[in-house]
């Protein structure tokens, strides 16, 4: 009991803990004086909305045991927060130059977030066309490779050829393949995601049981019965994992797609302010840029768990033979 008291109050604690040290602490003075103490200010609204959790967590059991295992968590990274502070703005440990104060990274999100908004919808535009192409591409060539061997023959080489090498390095070619930077980016972006999308499609297909296929032409079933009825939804698990390797990576050449000529876009924000050495705002705009990955690899897994929901039954049905401890751990 005191233990899952604790697990409810850590991350108020830290929340505590946090502000009082920034409060307490007086700031050294080699770093520029913010004109706002924005860290303070986040803090103290973080605060107000961990006490109202607590609080909701005493009276509902379901909403606590989500909160219980989610808080240890984000206590830590309210913590490492906490030690960022110390060593940037109450003692300048880490050089001033290049770790700015949390003050300063915060007051540029909240004084800049206009600008950077409009960066992040440039860059959602061109990274959600490059990745939804790319995606479509890597599902339909991994689809054909692993159904039919005649197509397998002449595109698997190339994928193993030319898939291993960086999206990036095809720049020089794309510049003056495409007319411009724009669909030269999207290119180079759904090239990222192409290849990992297809090597996970086409190995998900190749360890298909054939049990599968065999029952389903003992049934009467056609072959293009089998191949979208049996075939690419046992094949979906691997297909997901192909297009979460693919977003990451959608990310990493998103960076260096907008360099070639883009006027907006968090790459282009963040390559733009490393320039002028103004790395709080290299900070705030990769703590952006990581907060819309996050998002988007949290939609992907949603939708994983809303078309492979089935998956569970199975999963659930099978261990009701083991033991009944099993069946209620994977029903949760």
């Amino acid at each position: 009991m005191k233990y899952q008291l604790l697990k409810t109050l850590i991350l108020p604690l830290a929340v505590t803990i946090t502000l009082a040290t920034d409060l307490i602490w007086t700031d050294t003075t080699e770093h520029p004086v913010a004109e706002f103490p924005w860290f303070a200010a986040a803090l103290l609204f973080l605060l107000v909305i961990t006490v109202l959790f607590f609080f909701t967590a005493l009276f509902f059991p379901r909403f606590r045991e989500i909160y219980q295992a989610k808080s240890p968590f984000y206590s830590g990274i309210i913590l490492f927060l906490c030690l960022v502070n110390i060593l940037t703005a109450k003692t300048a440990t880490l050089p001033v130059l290049y770790f700015p104060t949390l003050d300063r990274i915060f007051g540029v999100l909240a004084e800049e977030s206009l600008f950077i908004g409009k960066c992040l919808l440039y860059s959602l535009r061109l990274q959600l066309t490059g990745w939804f192409f790319g995606a479509l591409a890597g599902i339909g060539t991994g689809i054909a490779i692993g159904f039919s061997h005649r197509i397998r023959y002449w595109i698997h080489p190339l994928v193993r050829i030319l898939g291993p090498i960086p999206s990036t390095a095809w720049i020089p070619l794309v510049l003056v393949s495409f007319p411009g930077t724009v669909s030269a980016s999207a290119f180079l972006i759904a090239l990222a995601v192409w290849f990992p999308t297809t090597v996970l499609t086409m190995n998900g297909i190749a360890n298909i049981p054939n049990s599968y296929f065999e029952v389903a032409a003992t049934m009467g079933a056609s072959s293009r019965y089998a191949i979208f009825h049996v075939g690419i939804p046992a094949a979906m698990p691997h297909m997901f994992i192909g297009l979460f390797n693919g977003t990451c990576a959608s990310f990493i050449t998103l960076v260096t797609a907008e360099m070639l000529g883009a006027k907006y876009g968090l790459g282009w924000y963040i390559n733009w302010q490393k320039d002028m050495m103004a790395y709080a705002h290299v900070y705030a705009g990769l703590i952006v840029m990581s907060l819309v990955c996050y998002c988007i690899i949290t939609l992907l897994f949603q939708l994983r768990d809303k078309i492979l929901v089935w998956q569970k039954g199975v999963i659930k049905w099978y261990c009701h033979f083991r033991s009944k401890q099993t069946v209620y751990q994977y029903a949760k």
